[in-house]
């Protein structure tokens, strides 16, 4: 199961757009409220309802754990212990890791980029502490992907796919989706 956590906070593109292309890719993946509510208000108010709340969560079923960025969304998800130290201990034990726009800053103050190639929003860059920072719009290195903003949302969500099902699985979803098109001109 591939877990996308939501903050009061979080940016609508960068949650949803991954969700969208994941589910089209036949992953299974459900977003989590660590609000204790199951609408989640996003950064520019629209409500989305999460399909479980962080205490739902069952962590020995996560093959990844996804966090959306945006402000306040990337602090919100900072700031709760209970979810930092559940992606500690699944990081630790070899699980995979993702976060887009402000959200590195997570993994970055947990320590967990230490010596990996990372990539954020423009001036988050202080808060990936230890990491060998890209100015790429994603990157992935070993079990950790990272997105760059808003708009590296849906390569965001690629990435994710072609992790788990091979490199260049996604290309149909990209074609499908008029991605491919528009990357191309």
């Amino acid at each position: 199961m591939i877990y996308v956590f939501l903050a009061t906070g979080f940016e609508d593109i960068e949650a949803i757009a991954p969700v969208d292309i994941i589910r089209r890719a036949g992953l299974e993946v459900q977003t989590v409220s660590i609000t204790g509510e199951h609408i989640v208000k996003s950064a520019h108010g629209v409500g989305i309802e999460a399909d479980l709340l962080l205490s739902e969560v069952d962590f020995s079923k996560a093959k990844m754990l996804v966090l959306p960025g945006g402000l306040p969304g990337s602090t919100n998800l900072d700031a709760c212990k209970p979810l930092t130290d559940a992606i500690k201990r699944h990081y630790e034990a070899g699980g995979a890791i993702a976060a887009i726009c402000a959200a590195p800053l997570v993994f970055g103050h947990l320590g967990l980029l230490q010596g990996q190639r990372a990539t954020c929003y423009p001036g988050v860059n202080t808060e990936l502490w230890g990491a060998d920072y890209s100015t790429a719009i994603v990157e992935c290195d070993g079990n950790i992907i990272t997105g760059k903003g808003p708009a590296a949302a849906f390569e965001f969500g690629y990435t994710i796919v072609d992790f788990f099902l091979g490199e260049g699985a996604s290309l149909p979803l990209r074609q499908g989706m008029i991605y491919q098109e528009l990357v191309e001109g």
